[in-house]
């Protein structure tokens, strides 16, 4: 998330009771988590695990759990919690604000664009033109749409990131900063959900068209005339090049990239990075003629095992493999 106007970084160590090593006269200008940082970012490291990545990342200040050195430019906040000391930064910076009016007063609505019964529009949403956004459409704070967009009834566009850190027994919310941006000529079906990011953009490219049910969740990517299909699932941070189409319920974990062109058959399941230009089926998903020739391979196993049973003289009163597979695993006899 970007703030309005950079902020000393000696102003950000004294509101969370951080003591400043490094550039002491560094000044901050965004609030990011590790994998969105740029030049002037400040973000937070609470794991050994993390912490080189995030002391040679672009950002300018890191939150940081333990004393280290400081690299040249940057500026560190040491804190005795990170975590909770860039939360109360993020809540600060971009506080809740319950909606008293169906339409936020400083929402802003294109010429041309109608809103059916119900519509909500949160705080700071911004809406192009020619837009047509339907019965009980909830678009919350901070959302941008732009032009010739169409939003079907019951979605929810701009929820919190389902993101959480867990301290002790219980799991502590990651106060959500970011926004989810919507293109022109996007179309987006009946009771989908598209969460904000957590301090970047939940972004949808334009000319994507989206079915019903189907669920976004924080920092996706989506490229440019994509097509998605019923019940499918975009778990965070993942990205899809332009032009992929997911088939009805198909499952992308989190933190992937599926390329240019791809094509997931329905019901597959995505658990690693994908090439472009390829059709993939199955759960884990894999190219689709590799993955019909193991289906096909498979269904002549139990007549295999059957045949090396009788090859070797197998008479004991043990049911075979044959047996014991079943007719469902292509019992031809």
């Amino acid at each position: 998330m970007d703030l309005s106007t950079p902020v000393p970084i000696k102003e950000l160590a004294r509101m969370v009771g951080a003591q400043v090593t490094g550039n002491d006269a560094l000044l901050v200008s965004s609030l990011n988590e590790i994998h969105k940082v740029k030049m002037g970012s400040l973000t937070f490291v609470d794991s050994d695990n993390y912490l080189d990545r995030a002391l040679y990342s672009t950002a300018s200040a890191i939150l940081v759990h333990r004393p280290v050195d400081c690299p040249d430019g940057k500026a560190l906040l040491l804190s005795d919690d990170p975590f909770e000391a860039y939360n109360t930064l993020a809540k600060y910076y971009n506080p809740f604000s319950a909606l008293r009016t169906v339409v936020s007063p400083c929402a802003e609505i294109g010429e041309g664009t109608h809103l059916e019964p119900n519509v909500t529009l949160g705080h700071r949403v911004k809406i192009g033109r020619n837009c047509l956004i339907r019965a009980n459409v909830t678009i919350l704070d901070d959302t941008v749409i732009g032009d010739n967009v169409i939003i079907h009834p019951g979605t929810v566009i701009g929820s919190d990131a389902f993101y959480y850190k867990k301290k002790g027994e219980a799991y502590t919310r990651w106060h959500s900063i970011g926004r989810v941006v919507i293109h022109d000529d996007v179309e987006i079906g009946a009771n989908c959900t598209v969460d904000r990011g957590v301090s970047g953009d939940t972004i949808i490219g334009q000319g994507t068209k989206i079915d019903n049910l189907v669920h976004v969740a924080h920092g996706v990517v989506i490229g440019k005339n994509c097509l998605i299909a019923a019940q499918v699932g975009i778990a965070g941070k993942t990205i899809l090049q332009d032009n992929v189409i997911l088939y009805g319920q198909v499952g992308v974990s989190k933190s992937l990239v599926v390329g240019e062109g791809a094509v997931v058959m329905a019901q597959s399941g995505v658990s690693k990075s994908l090439q472009g230009g390829r059709t993939y089926f199955g759960s884990p998903a894999s190219e689709t003629r590799q993955r019909f020739k193991e289906l096909a391979s498979l269904r002549r196993l139990p007549d295999f095992l059957h045949e090396w049973d009788l090859k070797n003289g197998k008479k004991t009163n043990e049911p075979n493999a044959h047996e014991m597979l079943g007719p469902e695993f292509g019992d031809n006899s």
